[in-house]
C-alpha cells in the first residue's frame, strides 16, 4: 500500500462515526429496534455492533503494533447481538463508545511508521492479518454499516408510504 493509499482509508477511517450520525438522523427513534428487512439487523443492533467491533478493532490494532506475531480472535457478531441484548438496550452510550474508542485509535496513526503498518499477527478465521490489513477492513466498517442505516430507514419510509 502506498503512503496516499494510506491516507485515503486512514480519512475514511475517521470519518466513519460522522457517517453513521448522519445516516442515523431523521431516523424515527420509536423505530430504530425494527426490523424493516427481513434477516437484517436494526439501526439499534447496528450502533451496538459498532461500539462493541471498534473497541474489538482498537485492541487488535495496539496488539498488532506493540505484540510479536500477535494472535487476533475472532469472534460470532450474531452471538453477540443476541446474547448482549442489543436489540434492546439504549443506543446513546454505544454511540459514545464508537465515537471515543476510533477518535482513541486514529490517534495511533499519527506515531505509525512504515514498519508499524506492515507488522504481522494471525487471524483465527482468516489467517496472516497486517496492520494494512486492518485499516483497509475498518476504513469501510461504519461506512458500510451506515449505509445499511440508510436502507432500514428508506424500508421504514417505503413501509409507511404503502400503508397511508
Amino acid at each position: 500500500m502506498t503512503t496516499e493509499e494510506r491516507q485515503k482509508f486512514i480519512a475514511q477511517y475517521k470519518d466513519g462515526y460522522d457517517e453513521v450520525v448522519n445516516a442515523l438522523e431523521g431516523f424515527p427513534s420509536e423505530k430504530l429496534a425494527a426490523h424493516p428487512i427481513a434477516g437484517k439487523w436494526s439501526a439499534t443492533e447496528i450502533v451496538h455492533h459498532l461500539a462493541d467491533s471498534e473497541t474489538t478493532s482498537g485492541l487488535r490494532l495496539r496488539r498488532l503494533i506493540a505484540e510479536d506475531h500477535p494472535l487476533i480472535q475472532g469472534y460470532d457478531q450474531d452471538t453477540y447481538a443476541a446474547r448482549l441484548n442489543y436489540n434492546q438496550r439504549e443506543i446513546g452510550p454505544s454511540l459514545d463508545a464508537f465515537r471515543g474508542a476510533r477518535a482513541s485509535t486514529a490517534q495511533l496513526f499519527d506515531f505509525m511508521g512504515d514498519e508499524d503498518w506492515q507488522r504481522e499477527g494471525t487471524h483465527s478465521e482468516s489467517g496472516s492479518y497486517s496492520a494494512e490489513d486492518w485499516l483497509k477492513i475498518y476504513a469501510a466498517h461504519a461506512h458500510n454499516h451506515a449505509a445499511q442505516i440508510s436502507r432500514l430507514r428508506e424500508a421504514l419510509a417505503e413501509g409507511a408510504a404503502a400503508t397511508a
